[in-house]
């Protein structure tokens, strides 16, 4: 698991339909689904496949907690913008409380003792589990991730804090030229166009790897319109995930899932396919707890795209290529921010 170790499972271990990218949810008998007081879900880490998850247990009536060493989710998609944009910061913090109430637990999940099903905390309290989802998923430098123990507003005076300093710092170099490398160098020169900004990245191709080389074409020569220094080169860079198999069960064990980057499935890490990924695992506990098949999830086109600052973009959906209109409309203005209120259940601050 990238940024996480496997040491904490203790075990000892116990022993498809085509390529869709979304499972519907099985239907259902009134407003929820009907269950026992042995069946409890536990999700470890709040971020966009944990949130959804966590949503679609809700509306099933599914007991649930939702454990996060943060006390509120964090929209990273926005977080490059946080640390350019005065006033951005507060619209990328969400409160997990006022969503999932008493399913919430503000902790650090220090363990996982697999044998009796328990989830062990800092505090030395252990979660019963029917269903584990790992959820976890991956460390990364500020100010792209935010993966420590700290309240919302001291998290978001961080990111004003970063404001400050990029306001007053003549020049800047982002180390690493994959998708958040080159959208922050695209926001700091769309918000302060005369600063010297350079990106200094590993490989040749900037962004994915797994995008269509027109779509890299284009991320380069917006960041070379917009005066950004490219330092590329060749370099190998490592993965560490958990094995998954088809349903995203954690290879060995039918009720533990992982889903988002925490997972090796061979796509891109995005939000989106975080998503995705729970509407496989919440249909599949749901069907577990129904005797119904478990749905597979393979991946299919890629859809990706990149910011490259408020007025600008490319990417591509399905295969094909997208130009900066669309992506503008559908990406840039807001990226995505809105909808994570939407799906927290929560107004968004102006």
């Amino acid at each position: 698991m990238r940024g996480h170790s496997l040491g904490f499972l203790h075990r000892p271990p116990r022993v498809c339909s085509g390529a869709r990218r979304e499972a519907a949810l099985p239907s259902r008998m009134g407003s929820k689904l009907s269950v026992d007081d042995s069946v409890r879900v536990v999700i470890v880490g709040g971020g966009f496949g944990g949130i959804s998850a966590a949503r679609q247990l809700k509306s099933w009536g599914i007991p649930f907690v939702l454990v996060d060493m943060r006390d509120a989710f964090h929209h990273n998609v926005g977080a490059l913008r946080a640390s350019v944009e005065s006033g951005f910061a507060k619209k990328t913090f969400i409160s997990y409380s006022v969503t999932f109430e008493e399913s919430f637990r503000q902790a650090k999940v220090v363990g996982i003792d697999l044998l009796r099903q328990k989830v062990l905390l800092n505090d030395n309290e252990e979660l019963f589990y029917s269903h584990l989802i790992l959820a976890t998923g991956s460390d990364g430098p500020f100010p792209g991730k935010f993966n420590q123990i700290i309240d919302m507003e001291t998290a978001i005076q961080t990111y004003d804090d970063m404001v400050k300093e990029l306001q007053k710092s003549p020049r800047i170099v982002i180390v690493g030229g994959g998708a958040a490398g080159v959208e922050m160098a695209a926001e700091i020169k769309t918000e302060y166009p005369a600063k010297e900004v350079t990106l200094i990245h590993s490989k040749i191709a900037l962004a994915d790897v797994e995008l269509l080389p027109s779509v890299r074409q284009v991320v380069k020569e917006i960041l070379l319109r917009k005066e950004v220094n490219l330092l590329l080169r060749d370099k190998l860079a490592g993965n560490g995930a958990l094995k998954v198999n088809q349903y995203l069960q954690v290879e060995g064990y039918d009720n533990i899932y992982a889903i988002g980057d925490c997972a090796d499935v061979k796509e891109p890490k995005m939000a989106y396919h975080a998503g995705l990924h729970a509407n496989i695992v919440v249909t599949n506990i749901i069907n577990s707890l129904t005797q119904k098949p478990l749905k597979t999830y393979q991946p299919g086109s890629l859809t990706f795209l990149l910011s490259m600052g408020r007025n600008d973009g490319v990417g591509q959906i399905n295969g094909c290529y997208v130009g900066r209109l669309l992506v503008t409309i559908a990406k840039s203005r807001d990226l995505f921010v809105s909808k994570s209120w939407e799906t927290m259940g929560q107004t968004m601050p102006c």
